[in-house]
């Protein structure tokens, strides 16, 4: 079944975003309470093993099905030189991804993370958003429903990533057109860009933001005027997590910029959210700050693929590990102070 059918059913999912079980949270954190150690002496696992809980909606979260699902696309911005390497490198990556060779591939495997890979329309970037919207409203809707279809039963966490030559300008417009600032406040080097690679990335996205701002500010129609396939089926991936109770573990400065126009309506929408690391990309920092969320990492990574996010799920596995697998005082017989 599609999720999101119309415009008006993705705008109604965000009016009725689910919340988490207090009851389980409750729970987890009486029973951190009880485990042998002093209460908080294991900082932010305790929080992360309440937060599971939550979501997940059992005292004890386990980590039984986790997924990462990696999505790529193409940008018509590419053609002003705003990356790099040029768009064919999108797909080859894609293909590398399949072939177990890149980064995400060793990393998800070293922490049990089962792999999807979603590569949308690659033989046809989205529109120049210089001139026009990146996509029409069927595009939009598309992209936000597969990213929608990664979130399948039984869960216990999604890891959200991509891949797509030129898609940090388009991060850098979400979230200007989003949260404001200047586009030198987003912008940054993404794929390795010198200095006048840069400027232009600016130019692009200062372009771009003037000529979409006499139309609304919704999240579909930011999302589907300067965003990416990818980076729209990252929002699609989200929401639907959340519908589903799946907790998410955002990657770099382009997942997090994904769900930014969503954040800016409705701040509620990253309850569910992790954000896995801060990226080395200079508007991630500030990203992150207005979605109100605390990185996990700081290891000065920005290649993307749900790499940082990859990374940081096995913090989340220590904090699962030591929730369930600790004793109490009573089973350990340890005197309480």
């Amino acid at each position: 079944m599609t999720l999101f059918p119309t415009v008006a059913a993705f705008e109604a999912a965000l009016e009725a975003l689910p919340v988490a079980d207090e009851a389980a949270r409750g729970a987890a954190s009486l029973r951190q309470t009880q485990l042998t150690k002093p209460p908080g002496s294991l900082g932010r696992l305790e929080d992360l093993a309440v937060f599971m809980a939550g979501w997940q909606g059992r005292e004890r979260p386990r980590f039984e099905r986790a997924r990462a699902a990696i999505f790529a696309g193409n940008h018509g911005v590419a053609v002003h030189g705003v990356s790099a390497f040029p768009v064919s490198v999108t797909a080859q990556m894609v293909e590398n991804f399949r072939r177990g060779g890149a980064a995400i591939n060793a990393l998800a495997d070293a922490v049990g993370l089962e792999l999807v890979i979603a590569d949308i329309d690659l033989e046809t970037p989205t529109a120049d958003f210089t001139t026009g919207p990146a996509m029409d409203e069927a595009a939009c809707l598309a992209a936000l429903n597969i990213g929608a279809d990664v979130v399948v039963p039984g869960l216990d966490i999604l890891v959200v990533g991509e891949m797509g030559i030129g898609n940090s300008t388009s991060a850098a417009a979400l979230c200007l057109r989003s949260y404001g600032g200047t586009a030198a406040d987003w912008v940054g080097p993404g794929t390795g860009v010198d200095v006048a690679g840069i400027a232009r990335k600016i130019a692009v996205v200062e372009a771009g933001i003037a000529r979409h701002a006499d139309f609304p500010r919704t999240p579909f129609e930011t999302l589907r005027r300067v965003g990416g396939r990818e980076i729209v089926a990252i929002a699609g991936a989200v929401v639907a997590a959340r519908l589903a109770g799946v907790p998410v573990m955002l990657d770099g400065f382009i997942s997090s910029a994904a769900i930014a126009p969503i954040a800016a309506a409705y701040p509620s929408i990253t309850e569910h959210c992790i954000a896995g690391h801060c990226s080395a990309e200079p508007g991630h920092e500030r990203l992150l700050q207005a979605l109100k969320l605390e990185p996990l990492l700081r290891l000065g990574m920005r290649l993307g693929e749900g790499s940082g996010a990859a990374v940081a799920v096995g913090v989340i596995r220590s904090a699962l590990a030591a929730h369930d697998g600790m004793a109490t005082f009573a089973e350990a017989g340890v005197s309480v102070a």
